[in-house]
């Protein structure tokens, strides 16, 4: 059995792109030979305070009742979809607030593998925010499957963004098990920085000789750019290269300075066109 990702957590919600999702979590669940828990995290009632006054025992169990209608609709999703021989999964419906019980169930799972947010939908069992509260409060890695498309492979062509932070180091340390059984992997270097705590005499080159001593074969790359957005960049040459993943750090920088100034971790949550495999 290969080594790597053995305990793998699926986010789920009402939206229509979760079942994409978990296609793409019992795929690598099912090459790596892991564990598949499937997490559907149902709000609590909501009682506008407008109303309270007027709530009636009839109002509160139609509450319910569309909710538990919600959660069997998700389960019986998760059973269909991740009903694949060989394959060990769980089922779990938790109620509560959903970056809080999500990031909460990641930290006991290799890998969380969450939604993009749909800026057009608002999907019960989700936040727009979901991505960055579990990359940022979980201690784990995050992969991040787009609300668009459908996605038959999954690291076989690795596209890797470094820029020798912290937090890229520890992305491409927690993606190793997908790198070591990738067809082809790209380490690009946007716009690098020599000196010590820069990329070295050649950009990439570092990391890539890291890699190599892991039998992964990576190619090194740096692009320079005044004017185009990292964040546009790296998905523009993540096409070029038919990439089906993108390895990243996330946040190098503090949230909020993202919120102001904007940066490429924002900018791949919201326009990602790929699969994203993130860490803090």
């Amino acid at each position: 059995m290969m080594a790597g990702f053995k305990d793998l957590l699926v986010v789920l919600d009402t939206a229509k792109s979760c079942a994409a999702r978990i296609d793409v979590a019992t795929g690598l669940a099912g090459r790596f030979g892991a564990h598949l828990t499937g997490l559907y995290v149902s709000p609590p009632p909501q009682v506008p305070a407008m109303i309270e006054s007027q709530l009636t025992p009839e109002l509160v169990e139609l509450q319910m009742r569309t909710l538990n209608e919600a959660t069997g609709r998700v389960q019986e999703l998760f059973r269909r979809r991740a009903e694949v021989p060989g394959l060990n999964t769980e089922w779990r419906a938790r109620e509560g607030e959903a970056g809080e019980v999500a990031t909460l169930h990641s930290r006991y799972a290799d890998v969380a593998i969450v939604g993009q947010a749909d800026p057009e939908a608002a999907p019960l069992g989700s936040t727009s925010d979901l991505p960055e509260r579990i990359v940022l409060g979980s201690g784990r890695p995050v992969l991040v499957v787009p609300y668009v498309g459908t996605f038959k492979t999954l690291g076989e062509r690795i596209l890797v963004a470094w820029n020798a932070s912290r937090e890229a180091t520890r992305a491409v340390s927690d993606a190793l098990p997908l790198l070591e059984t990738a067809s082809k992997v790209t380490v690009l270097a946007i716009n690098p920085r020599g000196g010590l705590r820069g990329h070295g005499e050649v950009p990439g080159a570092d990391i890539a000789l890291h890699f190599a001593r892991h039998g992964v074969r990576a190619e090194a790359s740096s692009l320079k750019s005044d004017d185009v957005e990292v964040g546009a960049l790296l998905l523009s040459q993540a096409a070029d290269l038919d990439a089906d993943l993108i390895v990243m750090g996330a946040y190098g920088r503090s949230r909020l300075r993202e919120l102001m100034l904007g940066g490429a971790t924002r900018e791949i949550l919201r326009t990602m066109t790929v699969p994203v495999f993130m860490a803090h």
